[in-house]
């Protein structure tokens, strides 16, 4: 099995946020930056990588997905500060992946 990856983007701090998920991180990264797929980060320009967690499954990462997805916005918040309290872009972390 791949491991996975849930992510939350955000246009700028305290901005729109977006939740996903993947087996590529940085792959993925590069689509939203880079505006490859067609969708809500493109058209809200939401290309900021402020949190990230990694799993063994990719199986579980999508369950974590799907429960953050369903969590208030202040816990997202939380969930960013609590990593990542000035909300910096923290793709280069990525290169250790």
């Amino acid at each position: 099995m791949r491991k996975g990856y849930v992510y939350i983007l955000a246009s700028r701090r305290n901005g729109t946020l977006y939740t996903g998920v993947t087996s590529d991180l940085p792959g993925r990264l590069y689509e939203h930056q880079n505006n490859l797929t067609p969708g809500f980060t493109s058209k809200y320009g939401v290309k900021t990588l402020v949190w990230f967690e990694e799993h063994d499954l990719v199986t579980e990462a999508i369950a974590r997905e799907k429960t953050i997805k369903n969590w208030p916005r202040q816990w997202k918040i939380d969930l960013i500060e609590t990593m990542n309290p000035d909300w910096n872009d923290i793709a280069h972390f990525l290169h250790c992946l």
